[in-house]
């Protein structure tokens, strides 16, 4: 394994080091060029071009040091702009944009760096392994005509004079293998660490990154928010309220009927019953579908906080949770809880509740507790353990009311 990854580092080396290099320096030529032509107009058509070809490069750069050395770069360019305004105004504004954007400059910059530095570090690897072979090549006798015809050969620090000299470098290149083998892998992190210093955004942009994914993560809400709302207005007017304007012009037949033709109001009185059932099935089905706000927004634990503060008696919230649930989950669980509020302050006679919410071993416990009398008035001693279901104790103490999810 350690054999392949070497070999694997050393390769990917040497293609960043020529590769690189050549796209580095081509890159940063054309750039400053088109820069430079600005002020000759040229430069307001190559410019946008040339920079859009360095972040398409960059942007690779970023891919490659995460598949290959586990490095994450983030990139520090915002939202595609708008495609600039046809003419001369258009490509002006276009240019200034770039120049003004500091990831620009800080491409460049980058440019200048793996061209140099940046070479120098991708050819080690590969560097390590070709003198783990070129030693033993030597060794062999291939050191007799080089040192015939030139004198001296270095290899490395060794110099190479005869055969026990060409040993000793064989010696030394195998050593150089050996130490590739743990090193160059952390050489390529090396590099794409080196990399990453002038890749990813600086702090200030990244702010701004993240604050322009806020605005747009809003708009979205905002957006979704308008739509559910008229999805609702839409089911109330053809739904419900159409229901309750049928019942209630049925319950005005009926009260002119009731004393000419009580067969007929009954009988009537029945079909309103069974519309205002279908009415009220219909208006529970569209509330099972509306989400609080907060808890959209803040998660089920600072929902049932703030349903908590809503309450007519002291409500103690206690919540662990590591993370968001479903979306599904958190508004089950949220109307779960709603309700054993509801029936707590109502029919319980409580001073005080608490509500605790735990996720453990894949399971969102919630836990309803109130200190208030049961179904048979019995009076509850301080704060007990819950008990399984949405439900008073069985036994009739109202010491418990339990939910789990």
């Amino acid at each position: 394994m350690k054999v392949r990854d070497a070999l694997l580092a050393g390769a990917r080396g040497l293609w960043l080091a020529i590769f690189g290099l050549v796209m580095s320096i081509l890159l940063f030529v054309l750039t400053v060029l088109s820069i430079c032509l600005v002020v000759l107009g040229v430069g307001l058509v190559t410019t946008p071009l040339a920079v859009k070809a360095l972040r398409a490069y960059a942007d690779m750069r970023r891919g490659q040091a995460e598949d290959w050395a586990g490095v994450r770069i983030p990139t520090p360019y915002g939202p595609a702009r708008p495609a600039p305004r046809a003419g001369i105004v258009g490509r002006v504004e276009q240019c200034v944009a770039l120049l003004k954007d500091k990831a620009t400059w800080r491409d460049l910059q980058w440019l200048l760096v793996d061209m140099t530095l940046g070479t120098v570090l991708a050819l080690l690897p590969a560097v390590l392994l070709v003198y783990a072979i070129w030693g033993p090549v030597l060794a062999l006798g291939v050191w007799k005509p080089i040192v015939r015809a030139d004198g001296t050969f270095w290899f490395t620090f060794v110099p190479v004079t005869d055969q026990f000299t060409a040993n000793l470098a064989a010696a030394t290149g195998l050593g150089f293998g050996v130490v590739g083998l743990f090193v160059n892998r952390l050489l390529m992190r090396g590099h794409a660490l080196l990399n990453r210093q002038l890749l990813r955004p600086t702090r200030e942009r990244e702010l701004t990154l993240r604050v322009d994914r806020l605005t747009e993560s809003r708009h979205d809400a905002v957006d979704s928010s308008a739509a559910e709302l008229r999805r609702i207005e839409r089911d109330l007017h053809d739904g419900a309220q159409a229901r309750l304007v049928a019942m209630g012009m049925s319950l005005g037949t009926i009260e002119a009927l009731i004393e000419k033709d009580p067969a007929q109001a009954k009988r009537l009185l029945a079909a309103a019953r069974a519309d205002s059932a279908e009415a009220l099935t219909e208006l529970r089905d569209l509330v099972r579908g509306i989400h609080p706000p907060v808890l959209a927004e803040r998660g089920l634990g600072d929902a049932v906080r703030a349903l908590a503060l809503r309450m007519p008696l002291p409500v103690e919230v206690d919540v662990e949770l590591a993370g968001r649930a479903e979306a599904p989950v958190e508004s089950a669980a949220y109307f779960a809880v709603s309700e054993v509020l509801t029936n707590a302050a109502k029919h319980s006679g409580a001073r005080r509740v608490w509500v605790d919410m735990h996720h453990a071993d894949g399971t969102l416990r919630i836990a309803v507790t109130d200190n208030g009398r049961g179904a048979r008035g019995g009076r509850g001693r301080g704060r007990p353990g819950a008990v399984r279901g949405c439900s008073g104790s069985s036994g009739g103490s109202g010491r418990s009311t339990g939910c789990w999810v």
